[in-house]
């Protein structure tokens, strides 16, 4: 029996990267785990099965963050499927490209904006009812230290997450009657795909491809790992959090201090 036995879990973008790594670590937990995927069927299955055959329960789910409906009709689902659902990871996401906002058009500041928060007040919204009358909820956002120093190139990224933030702080005012809690956790450089591309931009090398040469100037002498946001997120969900909700945690070993 694990820490999470008999509650659900869904985990946007949560067969890859840090979905993957939060999946995972709830199956381990005794969780059953609700993935959901936007493109990559394949990582999302895989994630699934891994915890399957640990023992686990999970299914997979296909849905846009960026779209409304694709997130009301995903919450449907995962509820229709498995009897409700306690815990939302927010966490799918996408990069912006780098660029001014001189040089960034409304169709990808638009989709930013909409991945990273539009979509997740949706979902947020579907997966409310159920999630107030299960004694206890939880709704975790990943968000960005992105947010901490709004870096030049980044405003459809910045701008998302920001949005992301309010509407986390907004929710946990809100649902704070009804035992639900809200907090967002906000990594740094993460040992991910979208990591390495980061990593590229913050050391000029374009031909990096492993983070992990990065150790030796990280904290700690490492780089961050999705298995160090999931035991965070995990925190933030368990009785040992029971009176935390409202907060923001930075996940990056210091370095935005």
């Amino acid at each position: 029996m694990g820490k999470f036995s008999g509650k659900v879990v869904l985990v946007t973008g949560g067969g890859r990267g840090i979905g993957r790594g939060v999946s995972l670590a709830f199956g381990r937990e005794g969780a059953t785990v609700a993935i959901n995927y936007r493109r990559d069927e394949e990582s999302a299955q895989a994630t699934a099965q891994e915890i399957i055959d640990a023992g686990g329960r999970a299914s997979i789910h296909m849905a846009s963050t960026d779209v409304p409906e694709q997130c009301e009709e995903m919450a449907r689902e995962v509820v229709a499927l498995h009897g409700g659902i306690d815990v939302l990871v927010v966490n799918g996401g996408v990069a912006s490209r780098g660029k001014s906002v001189a040089d960034t058009d409304a169709e990808e500041l638009w989709r930013l904006v909409a991945v990273h928060a539009l979509g997740p007040h949706q979902l947020c919204r579907a997966v409310l009812p159920s999630m107030r009358g299960r004694g206890r909820g939880d709704i975790v956002f990943i968000s960005s230290t992105a947010t901490s120093y709004f870096g030049a190139g980044s405003a459809p990224y910045s701008m998302g997450k920001s949005a992301q933030e309010a509407l986390a702080q907004v929710l946990a005012k809100e649902e704070r009657p009804h035992h639900i809690h809200v907090n967002v956790v906000a990594p740094g450089l993460v040992e991910t795909d979208m990591g390495v591309r980061m990593g590229r931009a913050m050391t000029g090398n374009k031909d990096l491809t492993d983070l992990r040469a990065l150790d030796e100037k990280s904290p700690f002498g490492r780089v961050c790992q999705p298995a160090d946001i999931a035991d965070v997120v995990l925190w933030l969900c368990s009785d040992a959090a029971g009176y935390v909700t409202g907060q923001r945690i930075e996940v990056d070993g210091g370095v935005s201090r």
